[in-house]
């Protein structure tokens, strides 16, 4: 049985330094809480930075001088041993929203002064009493449709700020019985192997799942399963609105799908959670997200943050990097920014 209280304590730590502590306070907190080697990623057009003052000045100075009175709606907090270095490194997972005001430019994205609600997945390894590695993916997108702009067509699902779990209980911060924690990385893997062969069936591969979509999703999902997908694409409920809404047109219109597998992949209770960096690599071939396609291989950075009730997966809350992705095809959202009207 591993104790995973220890390494939640160093993150609960971390957290409340950090976002009480001043602007010129920062980079100070996060090296009190980091290790030399301190790494970190973030999505487009951050992407990797080595070192807290890096993290600082090219990240947090920049997003907090832009939206003020930030505060941290967490919703959902969980620890686990990494089950993609066979158990060797243990990471925890936060999940929600920073609440804020949006009051100066960010990224080229102009004001509103109004409120948001930035939804944010972060990731933490834990080495002794301090944090090794991070990843922080935000949904910028939803940051651009709550200022008032949209760069891109139409999403074909519904679009608002998505909840936290239905059952209020995601924030772990006691300790779980181990086998609950067990059952939920099974059930995740389970769906994963799932959807490989699936893919392998539309491939023409073999050992492909010979079942019908609906057949698939069955297996491990509840028929009222709810899916909270990125800005760009919509939150969707129920099996038969995810395969009309997401999976058909993602196995339709994105070919030649590769995982290229996890950073980290973890469970405990009734949460798991994993990220890639990145997870996939895809060829658009028209029609994805309302564009044209390119033929150019592109890779999908994503986070998967996972409820199980029983012995099936009931809410599932996706990040992607958008805009890393609509980048290699040669559309850069942030620029296109500058021609788009605010409605």
């Amino acid at each position: 049985m591993t104790d995973f209280q220890p390494a939640k304590s160093v993150t609960r730590a971390y957290m409340a330094a950090f976002d009480a502590a001043p602007a010129s306070g920062r980079l100070a907190t996060l090296k009190a809480h980091t290790t030399p080697d301190y790494h970190w990623r973030g999505l487009h057009p951050f992407h990797e930075q080595p070192g807290a003052e890096a993290v600082i000045g090219k990240f947090w100075a920049p997003f907090l001088q832009a939206f003020s009175a930030l505060h941290r709606h967490e919703t959902v907090f969980f620890a686990g041993r990494n089950d993609c270095d066979g158990g060797a490194t243990i990471w925890t997972c936060s999940m929600g929203h920073f609440k804020a005001l949006f009051d100066a430019p960010w990224l080229g994205i102009a004001p509103n002064r109004k409120t948001v609600m930035i939804r944010y997945a972060e990731f933490h390894r834990i080495e002794g009493d301090k944090i090794a590695e991070t990843a922080l993916f935000i949904d910028i997108l939803s940051v651009i449709r709550q200022a008032g702009l949209w760069p891109l067509p139409p999403m074909t699902a519904a679009d608002f700020i998505d909840p936290g779990p239905l059952t209020n209980d995601g924030q772990l911060l006691n300790a779980h019985d181990p086998s609950e924690g067990a059952k939920t990385l099974a059930t995740i893997n389970d769906m994963a192997s799932n959807i490989a062969k699936a893919n392998a069936t539309l491939q023409g591969k073999p050992g492909g799942l010979g079942l019908s979509p609906r057949e698939e999703m069955q297996l491990t999902w509840h028929e009222d399963m709810a899916w909270y997908g990125p800005a760009g694409i919509g939150a969707i409920f129920t099996i038969d609105r995810y395969i009309e809404q997401h999976q058909q047109p993602f196995r339709r219109q994105l070919a030649n799908r590769v995982f290229n597998g996890h950073v980290a992949r973890m469970a405990e209770g009734n949460y798991g959670g994993f990220f890639g960096w990145p997870n996939l690599t895809v060829t658009p071939t028209g029609g994805y997200l309302g564009l044209p396609g390119t033929g150019k291989p592109a890779d999908m950075r994503v986070v998967d943050v996972y409820r199980r009730d029983g012995d099936k997966l009931a809410e599932n809350w996706v990040f992607i990097d958008m805009l890393h992705f609509l980048n290699q095809q040669g559309l850069d959202v942030l620029d296109r920014l500058k021609d788009v009207p605010r409605t």
